[in-house]
């Protein structure tokens, strides 16, 4: 079972980040139209996360990122086929000490939109981001030993804060 380490946030995040995307980029060349850094790590605000750094890919065809597993092993990545969401391709790197995720869509999926919204909504929202954070170190403090129970335990935050950023995405999307 992973252990639920939540750690604080960091700018080193942003930077690891970057190393990532350059080496994906490297990779996935012609396949890749554009890549983000999404999840806690990219929240300053949110002032604790999880220590891994989650990629958004946005590929041309999410078919052909199969023909580079190899090369995504190279860097350290298990691929974990769609791990529940149709239309992805999920890769883990760390093993049970998680560094980072990425998740690949297919331009034009719907969970691209929702990702990003979700990021905006947090960074517009820094009060809201920082409960979130201390969300998740009371949480981690409460299942340090079984990060699926933690995960369980804030899912009716993450939904709300998921319904709150649609909302917010329409009304930015209406003002344009």
């Amino acid at each position: 079972m992973r252990r639920t380490v939540i750690a604080p946030w960091t700018e080193q995040w942003n930077k690891l980040y970057l190393l990532e995307a350059s080496d994906i980029n490297r990779i996935l060349q012609k396949e890749q139209i554009d890549i983000f850094h999404i999840g806690s790590t990219a929240v300053p605000a949110i002032g604790h996360a999880k220590p891994t750094i989650d990629l958004l890919v946005v590929v041309r065809e999410i078919g052909r990122v199969d023909l580079y597993e190899k090369e995504m092993a190279g860097l350290g990545y298990s691929c974990r086929g769609e791990n529940g969401i149709a239309g992805r391709r999920y890769f883990t790197k760390g093993g049970s000490s998680r560094t980072h995720h990425v998740h690949m869509f297919e331009a034009g999926n719907i969970n691209i939109k929702k990702h990003l919204d979700f990021k905006a909504y947090m960074l517009a929202h820094p009060k809201e981001a920082k409960q979130y954070g201390e969300l998740k170190l009371a949480l981690a403090e409460k299942f340090p030993d079984d990060i699926h129970l933690y995960q369980k335990a804030k899912e009716a935050f993450v939904d709300a804060l998921i319904e709150k950023s649609v909302s917010y995405a329409s009304e930015r999307q209406n003002m344009d």
